[in-house]
């Protein structure tokens, strides 16, 4: 038998008061007399009526939902960032819709127009880039919202990530260090800002303080995923790198992977170093060394940063810039050589 949908109404006739009474008692209006609310909570908890937070929100505007959008649900990187969007979405009372958007630009606008329509508060968008449609769709609707994890070069929408620019260039750094003069970067597509204009600039900037003349055939856009990074090996070999900063985790997996079905010691014959510090980063033989971006932390404060926009709160900085390290292990050779 399906279950029915308790509503205000039913609640109301059960404890003998009217829905005014109830709605108070709900949203924690003082200006109800302690053993009325006592009843109510009794009959609600009784009925187990659950407040329809659409219906709520007709009546406030405010729906206490925001919307993220996430480009790869089975992505850890995006995973670690939604735990830090969710823990403080539930401190401060706001329900999250999780949408994705496979990565894919048309589908991005459809989420969300999606999501919109839904009336949520709030976006927070994860997406890599923000591309002119997207721009014009979070200009048209006046909703706040925050980048997590990503950069809007333009400085118009709210963002929380890590310099992008010191931290590959302290990675790009280590590598020529460790005596390797052909350095790859495999990253995503240059068009997206975090590529082309940061991890791209921090790349060139440590090989020019070094002397060392730009490459561009050591410069390899793939897309974010452990197939990706299997099938770049052979090109890394091809253009005789021997180490490799990876923009993602799970392609940086694909690369050690390879490596050693094809024979190749990590670290002696290849260095890699990833960027996101995931869990796969520990699960991996040998262990990777990775650019450690505080995921959790970028999702939280993008989260609170969102509610601040929502709230109407005074905002010192929209672009929030958190610290990062270089979390050293087995796929360097500082490391296994000490």
């Amino acid at each position: 038998m399906e279950k029915q949908t308790i509503t205000i109404y039913d609640v109301a006739r059960e404890a003998s008061v009217s829905m005014a009474t109830v709605s108070r008692v709900v949203n924690g209006n003082p200006n109800v007399k302690p053993a009325t609310r006592k009843k109510v909570l009794e009959v609600i908890d009784r009925l187990d009526y659950r407040p329809n937070a659409v219906a709520r929100g007709l009546a406030s505007k405010k729906t206490t939902t925001v919307g993220v959008i996430i480009p790869d649900v089975t992505n850890m990187f995006f995973s670690s960032l939604a735990r830090g969007i969710d823990d403080v979405a539930a401190m401060y009372k706001y329900n999250i819709i999780l949408a994705n958007s496979d990565e894919n630009n048309k589908k991005e606008v459809q989420v969300v127009n999606n999501l919109l329509a839904k009336q949520v508060d709030g976006l927070i968008y994860m997406g890599h880039a923000i591309s002119d449609n997207i721009r014009s769709e979070f200009n048209r609707s006046k909703t706040p919202v925050v980048l997590a994890g990503s950069i809007d070069p333009e400085k118009q929408v709210g963002s929380v990530n890590i310099d992008y620019v010191a931290a590959v260039e302290g990675a790009t750094k280590q590598l020529l260090d460790n005596g390797n003069q052909r350095i790859a970067l495999v990253t995503g597509p240059l068009d997206e800002a975090i590529n082309g204009q940061f991890r791209l600039k921090g790349y060139k900037s440590a090989l020019d303080q070094a002397g060392i003349a730009y490459d561009e055939s050591l410069v390899f856009e793939t897309e974010y995923s452990y197939q990706a990074g299997l099938s770049i090996f052979k090109q890394l070999q091809k253009a005789k790198a021997t180490a490799a900063i990876v923009a993602d985790d799970e392609v940086a997996m694909g690369i050690l992977n390879a490596a050693r079905d094809a024979g190749v010691k990590i670290p002696e014959d290849f260095e890699i170093i990833a960027s996101n510090n995931t869990k796969l980063t520990e699960m991996s033989r040998p262990r990777m060394t990775s650019i450690d971006q505080p995921l959790y932390d970028i999702g939280a404060v993008a989260m609170r940063l969102l509610t601040k926009m929502m709230n109407k709160e005074e905002i010192d900085e929209k672009t929030i810039m958190l610290g990062f390290d270089i979390t050293q292990r087995d796929s360097t050779k500082n490391n296994s050589d000490k």
